[in-house]
């Protein structure tokens, strides 16, 4: 979807009631307040999972646990017809980030950007997931899904996450963020403009948004409402970037790690120190950068391989920068002052050990410097026991992002404005896929019934009717069937503009379908469901 232009807009701007200025703010306390949203075991919270849903009885719940015992088609054939119609399909961001995780509970739910294809087909694989897109990042670690059941879904990407990282479900649910529909959408949004970031407003989040749709094209499971809703995330974010400047001034998480480790210096200078990068990739590369622009003129970066140091060392030809392969990472620590990793490595690279057996840096009574801005962390959290080190990782950076946050918040409220903007074309895109099945049908039906009458027309003519007069009855035909279905196609299409909401929509839609014994959503989602249980099988 195409960015939209526009000029800057203001914070009179009408937001949603789910939109408020304080939701980045307070999204995790108005989900995490509530006893309900917890998911312990999940079918005693079934009713309550939607935020907005109603209070139901004990006896709902017994039916509810009695019907997760059953296979997704045995529900549907013996739960009332309109269970799934009720429902519909939601759109649901799962996971947990800085502000709501601890960094040792994130770095086992990483998943790195090599896999994230793959999750998205093993996500889709379940019963009730039909699209899917991983957000992994330093700072947060999100699935955002087309689920065919909202209760169902939530509870089989939880499984999936508890399977796939370790973590108990119910420790997961203790630091989730979930969120549906509208909801999701506007959190994607947000943390696509920066709003959402332990550093507001720092630009590499857009980045990372956008190497999701990439990583995600060809991808089955990767299109539709989901792919389109990322799309949309880019474009809001572009806007806010170019129509508030929130960006002037912020800081990102490599500036932040290097401004940190330099208030951490004894003379707070990067010129005299003994500075050691290990890993050149996209954020090693961004800490080199920093550390140059912080005054240091001499640094030695360990990678796995030689190339990207190469192309660092062409760029920056001022710099004397000296390359270690990664088997000599111990000996240049130990003739290091500071030490920055940002690694992808699953395990430690520095475990308390190594660390312990490093001599002493330069002057006694100085400790060396670690900041690690990996997840999984590259330095083991044990190290930070040690009397001859400090560890610093992405939570200690509060710091140093709080120092110019207040001016970057006035222009967050105009961001937020923006977001609702971008919000409102993306619901009135996803509400017109709702009406073009029936659409179709409806067309269909009437088709099939002018086809039939004009037939008729010609047998009982005889066959001495010419050519002219049966294009004229044909015309004649679809010139009616036109007329007549102007009128019922205005009430069933989403223009955008307000005029027809979506609940008129669909309460026009199931007329259709009731008074013209058109295909339900139930009878679709049904066939959704056999045919994935059918690819399990095999």
């Amino acid at each position: 979807m195409a960015a939209a232009g526009g000029s800057s807009a203001t914070t009179t701007l009408p937001t949603p009631p789910s939109s408020s200025a304080s939701f980045r703010r307070s999204y995790q306390l108005r989900i995490f307040s509530q006893p309900s949203l917890k998911c312990a075991p999940l079918s005693a919270t079934l009713p309550s999972l939607n935020p907005r849903s109603e209070v139901v009885s004990d006896n709902s719940v017994q039916k509810n646990n009695i019907a997760f015992n059953a296979s997704p088609l045995q529900l549907l054939k013996t739960s009332a017809p309109n269970r799934y119609t009720k429902e519909r399909s939601s759109i649901i961001a799962i996971g947990l980030n800085v502000h709501t995780a601890p960094i040792d509970i994130r770095e086992k739910l990483a998943i790195p950007e090599v896999r994230w294809p793959q999750v998205i087909t093993e996500l889709c694989a379940l019963n009730h997931i039909e699209e899917a897109a991983v957000l992994s990042t330093c700072n947060r670690v999100e699935i955002y899904v087309l689920a065919l059941s909202q209760h169902r879904g939530v509870k089989e990407v939880n499984e999936w996450l508890s399977k796939a990282s370790g973590v108990k479900i119910a420790e997961l649910c203790k630091h989730q963020v979930l969120l549906y529909n509208k909801d999701a959408t506007q959190h994607l949004f947000e943390v696509a403009a920066g709003l959402d970031s332990l550093v507001l407003g720092e630009g590499q989040i857009l980045s990372q948004v956008k190497q999701v749709v990439k990583s995600g094209e060809g991808v089955p499971g990767f299109d539709g409402k989901i792919s389109g809703m990322f799309k949309q995330a880019i474009s809001a974010g572009k806007r806010v970037r170019s129509e508030t400047n929130i960006c002037s001034g912020s800081v990102s998480v490599s500036s932040a790690a290097v401004e940190l480790g330099l208030r951490k210096l004894s003379d707070s200078s990067y010129a005299n120190a003994r500075v050691l990068v290990v890993g050149a990739g996209k954020m090693g590369k961004l800490v080199i950068k920093h550390l140059v622009a912080k005054g240091c003129r001499k640094m030695v970066v360990v990678n796995r391989t030689e190339e990207k140091v190469n192309a660092i060392q062409q760029e920056l030809k001022d710099v004397d920068i000296v390359f270690r392969p990664l088997s000599e990472m111990i000996t240049c620590a130990a003739a290091a002052d500071i030490v920055f990793t940002s690694t992808a490595s699953k395990s430690p690279l520095f475990s308390k050990q190594d660390v312990q057996m490093l001599p002493l840096v330069r002057q006694g009574d100085r400790r060396r410097l670690f900041v690690d801005i990996s997840i999984p962390r590259n330095v083991e959290p044990g190290v930070s026991d040690l009397e001859t080190a400090f560890v610093y990782n992405v939570d200690d950076l509060e710091e140093v992002v709080a120092a110019n946050k207040e001016a970057r918040l006035q222009k967050a409220a105009e961001a937020r404005a923006i977001i609702h903007e971008e919000l409102t074309k993306f619901e009135a895109w996803k509400d017109s896929l709702e009406t073009v099945p029936t659409i179709k049908k409806f067309r269909a039906y009437v088709e099939r019934i002018r086809a039939s009458e004009v037939e008729k027309c010609f047998s009982k003519m005889g066959n001495d009717i010419s050519k002219e007069h049966k294009e004229a009855i044909y015309a004649l035909s679809m010139s009616i069937v036109n007329k007549i279905l102007h009128g019922p196609m205005q009430h069933l299409r989403c223009d955008g503009n307000g005029n027809h909401c979506l609940s008129d929509v669909l309460e026009n839609i199931r007329a259709i379908n009731r008074m013209y014994d058109l295909e339900t959503e139930t009878s679709m989602i049904e066939e959704k469901i056999r045919v994935k249980m059918g690819r399990t099988k095999k």
